[in-house]
């Protein structure tokens, strides 16, 4: 299979649109959400967890919601209105809203932050995803080639931001919804054919049941709690505290960790783009082994050394894993469940099934860092996410990925 990059087709150039604007937008703050949290508003360890974990409950909700609606409605835009307009809010809700309700009622602002970066962000990401992987698949191109461009805005987006967060946290998200009205104005350039829409088979209740009955689907689910939900902790509230601290000042290991933020980005969005031709080779069983073998590495590394050079080389090593685990997900679940609920599969089986895990130990594991440190909770993750490959090798299925015949896809 030879990977193209089909610029000429408009549908992919929506697709890569989607995926570019969206992640400009969310890296822009996510990036540093964990810093801006820590050190701007003062969170402690415990705190920080259980911010995380209402934030992930809350995703929840409308990671189920995202999943069943978008496979009902296929190709229509409906629910990218609802991420265009959380994008375009982001500047005044985080400005007049979510800080000051943090600094003055920390409860109040966090259930009224989880309802906001719920919806826009931690379930909208998935959507995005999910809704670009239709196009993909109706308009016969990777969808890995269209996500690429989403890795490049990322790596845009964790650029500048580093820049403007070290004048003020605050034209981050002011910036965030700058570019919001450019993914707005992108979903009013989408017309999905109408053929597309009125071919759309339709989707009953006893197609979602058949896929919670199917035990391949709760292996799944087990797995990626076992792995991603512990690696998201890691990367997300660990790892940019942890690797701040180990410059002679906070601010030079923020502004250094955007810059490597970047970098890495950059190089995702190269993996991205050849990922596809690897999983098609290894089979989706055997690349989602392969990403999760590679969180395992990274995380010991942090566990065994303090080397700010080591650790920033582990960390691009995030460039490969994250490519490897999205392609073969959406690729895995092609090869054992109905190809018109990806949605549902992405957003419930992959997103939900992690950030429940989230919910679960984000708390606990807050309370041991406060306790022991970075590394020995290191250790832990690293061991934990090493079991669960184990558990991967034996019991995810092993149907090997078909080679299609060049024709239209089902939705």
């Amino acid at each position: 299979m030879v990977l193209s990059i089909p610029f000429k087709n408009p549908n992919y150039r929506i697709a890569s649109g989607y995926s570019a604007l969206f992640f400009i937008c969310w890296s822009l703050w996510w990036s540093l959400y964990a810093i801006w949290l820590k050190q701007r508003i003062g969170l402690t360890g415990a705190e920080l967890g259980m911010l995380y974990a209402l934030n992930q409950t809350t995703s929840i909700v409308f990671m189920l919601g995202y999943g069943v609606i978008q496979d009902k409605l296929g190709l229509q835009k409906t629910l990218m209105w609802v991420i265009s307009a959380a994008l375009v809010l982001t500047g005044p809700f985080m400005t007049f809203i979510y800080q000051p309700l943090l600094l003055n009622s920390f409860y109040i602002g966090a259930i009224i932050g989880a309802l906001f970066l719920g919806i826009g962000y931690l379930a909208g990401f998935g959507l995005v995803e999910a809704f670009s992987e239709k196009i993909s698949r109706h308009f016969h191109f990777e969808y890995g080639t269209a996500r690429s461009w989403g890795s490049l805005g990322y790596a845009l987006g964790a650029f500048v931001g580093g820049i403007l967060f070290s004048l003020d946290p605050n034209l981050n998200f002011w910036l965030v919804s700058l570019f919001g009205v450019g993914f707005a104005y992108l979903n009013y350039r989408f017309t999905p054919p109408k053929q597309v829409i009125q071919q759309q088979k339709t989707i009953t209740r006893q197609d979602f049941t058949a896929v919670l009955s199917d035990k391949h689907f709760w292996l799944f689910v087990l797995f990626v709690i076992g792995t991603w939900s512990f690696y998201n902790i890691f990367d997300q509230q660990l790892f940019p505290i942890f690797y701040t601290q180990l410059f002679s000042s906070v601010t030079l290991g923020a502004k250094i960790y955007s810059y490597l933020n970047a970098s890495q980005v950059i190089l995702e969005a190269l993996f991205m783009a050849i990922t596809p031709l690897l999983v098609n080779r290894i089979g989706a069983k055997n690349a989602l082994l392969l990403g999760v073998m590679i969180m395992a590495i990274r995380i010991f590394s942090c566990a065994v050394s303090v080397n700010p050079y080591l650790i920033s080389a582990v960390k691009l090593l995030h460039a490969l894993e994250v490519p490897l685990c999205v392609i073969a997900v959406f690729k895995y679940s092609t090869l054992y469940f109905d190809k018109r609920l990806s949605s549902t599969i992405f957003l419930i089986g992959f997103q939900v099934a992690s950030s429940l895990g989230v919910v679960i130990i984000s708390f606990p594991l807050g309370a041991l860092h406060d306790q022991y440190g970075y590394q020995h909770l290191f250790w832990i993750i690293s061991a934990i996410v090493s079991v669960m490959l184990l558990f991967g090798g034996i019991f995810l299925g092993r149907r090997k990925l078909p080679i299609l015949p060049d024709k239209k896809v089902t939705l």
